[in-house]
């Protein structure tokens, strides 16, 4: 198709299903991904827009021995809690003061999950193990780093939130899935070293991309969204 045509209703089906199967995924398969289809992946998302064409994207893609070896460093600190307090974000990805309906949607979100999985409130460590999985990206077979260049101001970085979504989407088009993850921000020092980065790079989140666990509970969560009503208003006059 191309830019000018109208999109035929099996395609308009295509990208709608794509987008509306996209979940966060919390269990993978090991199930190993080939390099060319990661590849395939990040070509399509990097049609993604930026202003004046500036494409502040940078991923690193970490798949065997080295996703292992980022893993295992990352858990070593977050086992240690003495170590792990000196550990902090360098952004502030959520706000510093929650208020509704942000904080009711954010709790909400984590006691379903809890709930699917067994977890009652006061069980700290399992609610610390499950957190632990994010920095095994769920298991999944290729983990992606994404960075940006200290110089690039708010825009890029909404420009960033287009791209990943683009690999979220690229991802659903061939049958994958991905969690999108800022807990890996909080080791953004221990990133930086491991991949080694230049002082001009900046983490910006991580992401688990390969095939879902059909028969993990925590794959079942599907979280609400707010009616079109209730976030957009229309201006006729």
């Amino acid at each position: 198709m191309g830019p000018f045509d109208l999109p035929s209703d099996a395609e308009t089906a295509a990208v709608d299903a794509a987008l509306l199967s996209r979940r966060s995924m919390r269990a993978f398969l090991p199930t190993p991904l080939a390099r060319d289809t990661v590849e395939a992946i990040l070509r399509v998302a990097s049609k993604a827009p930026s202003g004046t064409n500036t494409q502040p994207w940078q991923v690193h893609v970490l798949m065997g021995s080295a996703r292992q070896r980022l893993s295992d460093r990352i858990l070593a600190i977050y086992g240690n809690s003495e170590e792990l307090a000196t550990h902090q974000e360098e952004y502030a990805y959520y706000p510093r003061e929650w208020a509704s309906p942000y904080v009711d949607r954010r709790r909400k979100v984590g006691w379903d999950l809890y709930g699917l999985l067994g977890i009652g409130k006061t069980d700290k460590a399992r609610m610390q193990a499950q957190h632990a999985r994010n920095y095994r990206f769920f298991d999944a077979p290729v983990g992606l780093i994404f960075s940006i260049d200290r110089i690039m101001q708010q825009g890029s970085w909404l420009d960033y939130g287009m791209f990943l979504q683009s690999v979220m989407v690229a991802a659903r088009a061939r049958g994958l899935h991905t969690c999108p993850q800022a807990a890996f921000t909080q080791f953004h020092r221990v990133i930086a070293e491991e991949l080694g980065f230049t002082s001009n790079q900046m983490v910006v989140c991580g992401m688990a991309l390969g095939y879902a666990d059909p028969d993990a509970i925590e794959n079942t969560l599907v979280t609400e969204r707010a009616p079109v009503s209730e976030f957009a208003r229309f201006i006729t006059d």
